[in-house]
């Protein structure tokens, strides 16, 4: 070929090279600016025409774009199209699609499957691939899914990396029956930063293992590691859980010292502490000076003063919060009608019910249907209540009707509970709580024999009764009793105490309430048994380890007996001891003889 054609076809070369990389340019900065699916898909087009539909660095953008327009599903069903050359797919391009599946909410198996089409097509995963694979599986929350993935990590060797370790934690974590997993794996890490900690404490606090996750905080501050705004998130969640004022107080002072990072997210978790650990004051004093207030800090102390029997403070906090211009969603109105519940404000709830739908466009879900129950049940509008439930748009779920039932023997509508709990029982024959209704309705109508049937089925398939407990919290460690609890070592000084106690409370004219134990025996032994309930062994307790004069506060998993509810009100005044009590359903604050709840409870 003479000189001259070749420094022609040199100069059509370069023509081609730059016209090309002109093009990619040209459509890398159309995708830096693409703000909206219309110009995505003009861009897409603009691709087609130019020829880079094989381009790995524009197809790698365009993924990166839709990502972030939550338009995932139609860059990859571009992208994997039967007309794409599968050979430049790489390892960048298949972790910007994983990644992008992976941060959605409803799409996470998309991550799973495209990060094994990656390995079908012989492209290798890296040390990023693997946290946004986890990530998905953390959403998704199943254990042997999450486990062959981390069998993965292990065959290429990536489970050294610190990004990899911490979301191996977050994923076991995350699914159920892997807190054991997480635990291990983090305690096998050789280097441990804040997220580590943090994904571990996350993990105790997300399945209701509170009381591990404040030890580990504890060890997390002995190791000096630095915890940030989302440590101290899952922190606030278990004291919550546990209802440890004191160590929410001191999680506050901490956070002040330490000049974490105060985020929404953060104020918002102190709030919902203060108000669940029975200081609702101060959580209203917290959302007062907060700036840039959410509809979760607005629904945390609604929730707050509802725990708390302040219905009419919640519906005047209400009215505030819509003043201000900040829509009502569903969760508020939960919150709102759970405080005319506890506060006997029936007419009130009703009319809250009614607008809900018409001024705001909420539609009532089961959760506002069970609220109202709930509340015509507290007032003792038991049949009103029935024939709500008849006329539910939706059929009733088992809490509901269990609602209903506990009011019918609270109210002594004992045929009609016993006709629900043998409906129930027919369908769903395996759940415990049934039987256990039917047994306690048998007892108050004084039928043993039927009682002691209903025991020998639970038996026979292996059913149990959950038992009553209360933790009290001293000197920051939890104290937990059971009914008759035996196993501390000052067991004998507080069943002294007990018995000192009810001395005094029968001396100032309290009668304890016999029928609550739902056994066949004489009058002296169910008073008995009635003092060896949990809440008055932790009252005990706390009687003889506190000074005289000083608030006790504990916190009950199940709802509060009425004998118990009346003993302690007698206490409350004999001792001269504000006594708070949270419950399964609320706050009862007593104080001189009287509870806040106005036996609304």
């Amino acid at each position: 070929m003479n000189p001259i054609a070749v420094r022609a076809k040199s100069r059509l070369h370069c023509t081609i090279v730059f016209n090309k990389r002109a093009a990619e340019q040209s459509c890398l900065a159309l995708l830096q600016s693409c703000d909206n699916l219309p110009k995505l898909t003009q861009v897409h087009s603009h691709i087609l025409k130019l020829g880079l539909h094989n381009n790995p660095l524009v197809l790698t953008k365009f993924t990166s774009t839709s990502s972030d327009l939550n338009a995932i599903d139609y860059a990859s069903s571009f992208m994997f199209s039967p007309e794409c050359d599968t050979r430049l797919y790489d390892t960048f391009l298949f972790n910007t699609v994983i990644r992008a599946y992976a941060q959605t909410n409803h799409l996470k198996t998309k991550a799973i499957e495209f990060y094994n089409l990656m390995l079908e097509y012989g492209v290798f995963p890296n040390k990023f691939t693997y946290p946004f694979v986890l990530k998905a599986c953390a959403g998704i929350g199943v254990l042997n899914l999450g486990k062959s993935v981390h069998a993965s990590v292990l065959k290429f060797q990536f489970d050294n990396d610190i990004h990899v370790q911490n979301t191996l934690v977050h994923m076991y974590g995350s699914s159920k029956g892997g807190i054991e997993c997480a635990r291990k794996v983090f305690d096998e890490m050789s280097e441990r930063d804040s997220v580590s900690w943090s994904s571990m404490i996350g993990g105790y606090a997300r399945f209701g293992l509170s009381t591990d996750a404040i030890d580990l905080f504890r060890k997390m501050q002995m190791s000096g590691v630095c915890p940030d705004e989302i440590t101290m998130v899952s922190v606030l969640s278990a004291c919550t859980d546990l209802g440890a004022l004191d160590v929410g107080k001191w999680i506050e002072s901490f956070i002040e010292k330490q000049r974490v990072n105060k985020s929404v997210e953060l104020r918002n978790a102190l709030i919902d502490m203060f108000a669940k650990c029975g200081d609702v004051d101060r959580a209203l004093k917290l959302f007062r000076n907060m700036s840039g207030r959410t509809i979760v800090s607005w629904t945390s102390v609604i929730d707050g003063l509802a725990m708390h029997g302040r219905g009419l403070e919640a519906v005047a906090l209400f009215e505030e919060m819509v003043g201000a211009g900040v829509a009502p969603d569903d969760v508020v109105f939960i919150g709102l009608l759970s405080a005319c519940s506890h506060s006997g404000l029936v007419d009130k709830g009703k009319e809250y019910f009614d607008l809900m739908k018409r001024d705001f466009g909420v539609v009532p879900k089961i959760e506002h249907y069970g609220c109202m129950v709930d509340m015509l049940c507290r007032a003792g509008l038991v049949k009103e209540a029935f024939e709500f439930v008849q006329k539910m748009p939706i059929q009733a779920n088992a809490i509901i009707w269990r609602t209903v039932i506990s009011a019918c023997c609270a109210h002594g509508e004992l045929k009609l509970g016993e006709r629900i709990t043998k409906w129930l029982i027919g369908n769903d024959p395996m759940h415990e709580s049934n039987y256990v209704l039917l047994s306690n309705i048998y007892a108050k109508m004084f039928h043993w024999e039927k009682k002691t049937k209903i025991r020998e089925v639970m038996d026979k398939r292996g059913m149990k009764k959950i038992p009553g407990s209360t933790m009290i919290e001293l000197d920051n460690e939890i104290y937990e009793f059971v009914a008759g609890d035996k196993s501390h070592n000052q067991y004998k000084e507080i069943y002294e105490m007990l018995d000192e106690m009810g001395r005094k409370m029968k001396k100032a004219g309290h009668v304890p309430t016999t029928s609550e134990v739902l056994l066949d025996i004489d009058e002296e032994d169910k008073e008995d048994a009635l003092n060896r309930h949990s809440e008055k062994l932790a009252i005990a307790f706390a009687l003889l380890k506190t000074p005289p004069g000083t608030p006790i506060r504990i916190v009950k998993n199940l709802r509060v007996c009425s004998d118990c509810h009346s003993a302690t009100k007698f206490i409350s005044k004999v001792y001269n001891r504000e006594i708070v009590v949270r419950d399964r359903n609320r706050f009862h604050h007593f104080k001189n003889g009287f509870c806040s709840c106005r036996d609304f409870w």
